[in-house]
């Protein structure tokens, strides 16, 4: 009698297929980041770094003078660090879709917040109420509304993207809310952040593919807006009509930006040193906050300033290889709008600084000292991170065998 041999059982060996998976998710956790990913997550830490030693150095001298501890100002700014750092690489591991999700959640919150100035927690400091004191701390609400604003629109834009050719698609409702969430900031009388909100709106539409004659009326209508505010005040077309070319007006308009161009000058190219600047005892108003670029000058002299700006450049040439290589929109418009943001920002406070453009307010991001400006930044670096973990693999280098 012929037996016929069975065929053996081929049951999946599930044991070795659970071990794959895990070795497979395991991999995905520790995939090498892209290069945008280290070049923003670089440039932002040593940006930081080197804020916190210059805001020590830059305020150390006053703090002396009026009997406190000179390590207080950088202790302050340190404790936002200190926060800002590991949330930024928290947000970057959120998921976009979350992200996407929180743009609505995140634009009424940040409003919300904002409408505390006016509030008995708000603080009026130099004609501009734009803080509230909470526990023992000064904030400045309007940091995190150019955060909420970017996303915000981003997110929009993204819904809209195949009917971006015709304006009322673009302006409704990106304009209208966006001139209400800048009209409280405006209302605080702060035209430098309400300048940098209409910046990161005009920046978001042109990353977005708005076609050039659609793009026009809304930048027409920016500048409109900002020259009605300039003219209707007195004390803003003072400071932008003053020549601060000679010493004809030091004492009045011009004695801060004097004193800053003074700072530059002095430090040649190499510098004076680490903490030998003579402008921060009292000479130069705001040394830690819009000023600090000038005490860098002074103390670093002109290799310190190149360093700075060449980190603020591969900022930027980080984020735009992300809007260049990603297939999102939602990405490209967001990641467009934040980096308007920064790098506009820093380039408002170095042309301040350096006598090109008026006294308006505008802090040096990552460095100035403001603690909620740092942790702003921070969360959005922390967006920026998790858009370049989206970079298809294709794009992140090739492996070699």
């Amino acid at each position: 009698m012929t037996q016929v041999a069975r065929t053996p059982r081929t049951d999946p060996p599930r044991a070795e297929s659970r071990g794959f998976a895990a070795r497979v998710s395991l991999g995905r956790r520790f995939t090498p980041v892209s290069t945008e990913f280290l070049m923003i997550a670089s440039t932002a830490l040593l940006l930081t770094i080197f804020g916190l030693v210059m805001v020590l150095s830059a305020t150390s001298a006053d703090a002396v003078s009026k009997g406190a501890n000179p390590m207080d100002g950088a202790l302050r700014q340190g404790i936002f660090a200190v926060l800002g750092i590991p949330l930024m690489f928290v947000i970057s591991r959120l998921p976009i879709a979350f992200l996407k999700k929180m743009a609505w959640p995140a634009l009424f919150g940040a409003v919300a917040l904002q409408m505390l100035v006016f509030t008995p927690l708000g603080i009026e400091d130099a004609g501009n109420r734009n803080w509230i004191k909470v526990a023992g701390f000064t904030l400045q609400p309007s940091e995190f509304l150019k955060l909420a604003l970017a996303v915000w629109i981003g997110y929009v834009l993204m819904r809209k993207q195949t009917m971006l050719g015709t304006w009322h698609q673009v302006f409704i409702p990106v304009v209208p809310v966006s001139a209400l969430a800048i009209g409280t900031v405006l209302a605080g009388k702060d035209l430098g952040t309400s300048m940098v909100l209409v910046l990161i709106m005009l920046g978001c539409l042109f990353f977005s593919g708005v076609k050039l004659r659609l793009f026009i009326i809304p930048v027409i209508l920016g500048v409109l807006s900002v020259l009605a505010l300039a003219l209707t005040s007195e004390d803003r077309m003072r400071r932008i009509t003053a020549v601060c070319s000679d010493m004809s007006d030091y004492e009045r308009n011009c004695y801060q930006s004097i004193h800053g161009m003074w700072g530059m000058a002095t430090g040649g190219i190499f510098g004076v040193g680490l903490g030998n600047s003579q402008e921060k005892y009292g000479w130069l108003p705001a040394a830690g906050n819009d000023f600090i670029f000038a005490i860098v000058g002074e103390e670093l002299g002109l290799i310190g300033c190149l360093v700075v700006l060449a980190l603020f450049a591969t900022f930027a040439i980080g984020v735009f290889h992300i809007i260049r290589k990603t297939n999102d929109p939602f990405i490209r418009v967001a990641a467009g709008g934040i980096t308007v943001w920064i790098v506009g920002q820093a380039i408002f406070n170095v042309g301040v600084v350096i006598g090109l453009f008026p006294v308006m307010g505008v802090p040096l991001p990552f460095m100035s000292q403001g603690g909620t400006a740092l942790l702003a930044v921070l969360i959005a670096c922390g967006v920026l991170l998790a858009f370049a973990r989206t970079i298809p693999a294709v794009d992140r280098g090739k492996v070699t065998r």
